[in-house]
């Protein structure tokens, strides 16, 4: 069960390694402009493996579950699905249900954890195959491999690397979890932390904030949700920015750095880098600036 690029390492590798009695994904979802109904990425890996797929709207309803017993899976592995699994379902196959997270549980329980280690300046990030329990990412650990979190890395550079790293721990970690050799651990459930669902609107930048929190923000809600603010009364995303240690003059508004266009922050100066005014395309900052005389100069 998955959805997203992330899992799409993890049901090639499985696929490698055991036999697949099927696979599900989410329903194909309308996106961009003509509202085109698009596949998921799992859809699209599945297919060209020639696997059996389902795309229930409900993965618990009873017509589901039905389909799902007929396969008479051993287990179920779990990465970024993206629905809840109900306790019938959890306990349908016989080794249960394994979960390929994103973090180094506890911490950063939920739906958006790398975005959340990014955005909150954690030194390293990590996977974790967890035995599926019906709290919230809180169920026993079988194993976790940890990895530095790159100085500029993105939520998208990020969850590249833990996407291939949580596919090849799970492939090693099923032959001694099914033979009993594994013991589970259980979660310190006093140190969780949780890392909410992002929504679009997360993306607009507050410049009160500090420069380099505002940096940090950038590079975690890359690529998606995006980070922007409003220009001359049009959306401005910034798709790469930094920090810059010097007197800002004054939350939000609009300078100059080294040709650079950049904006004022409650701490510090936030250089934009690569940016983008709505219904145009991306440019490199000295490329924007080149092509406005609006942006104001250096206060």
């Amino acid at each position: 069960m998955g959805t997203p690029d992330f899992a799409v390492p993890v049901l090639e590798k499985l696929s490698g390694n055991f036999k697949i009695a099927g696979v599900i994904t989410q329903p194909d979802r309308p996106s961009g402009r003509g509202r085109k109904l698009i596949p998921s990425a799992v859809k699209v890996s599945a297919e060209s493996l020639n696997l059996e797929l389902l795309q229930p709207g409900k993965v618990n309803s009873k017509s589901t579950l039905e389909k799902i017993n007929n396969w008479n899976p051993d287990l179920i592995a779990v990465a970024a699905f993206g629905q809840i699994l109900s306790p019938k379902l959890l306990a349908l196959p016989k080794y249960g249900c394994l979960n390929v997270h994103a973090s180094l549980l506890p911490r950063w329980r939920g739906a958006s954890p790398i975005n959340a280690a990014i955005l909150n300046g954690d030194l390293n990030s990590g996977v974790t195959i967890m035995k599926m329990a019906e709290g919230l990412d809180d169920g026993p650990i079988l194993a976790q491999e940890s990895t530095p979190v790159q100085p500029g890395e993105t939520a998208g550079s990020l969850s590249e690397r833990l996407s291939s790293m949580g596919a090849d721990l799970l492939v090693k970690t099923i032959p001694p979890f099914i033979s009993g050799e594994i013991l589970s651990t259980e979660q310190d459930h006093s140190k969780s932390t949780y890392a909410h669902l992002l929504k679009r609107k997360d993306g607009l930048l507050d410049f009160h904030q500090k420069a380099g929190d505002l940096a940090r923000q950038v590079r975690a809600f890359s690529p998606w949700p995006g980070t922007y603010t409003t220009w001359n009364d049009l959306r401005l995303i910034i798709h790469q920015a930094h920090a810059i240690s010097v007197t800002s003059p004054g939350a939000g508004v609009f300078t100059r750095y080294e040709s650079n266009p950049a904006i004022g922050t409650g701490d510090g100066i936030l250089v934009l880098d690569y940016l983008q005014l709505a219904g145009k395309r991306k440019v490199l900052g000295k490329d924007f600036l080149h092509g406005t005389s609006l942006w104001p100069q250096v206060h």
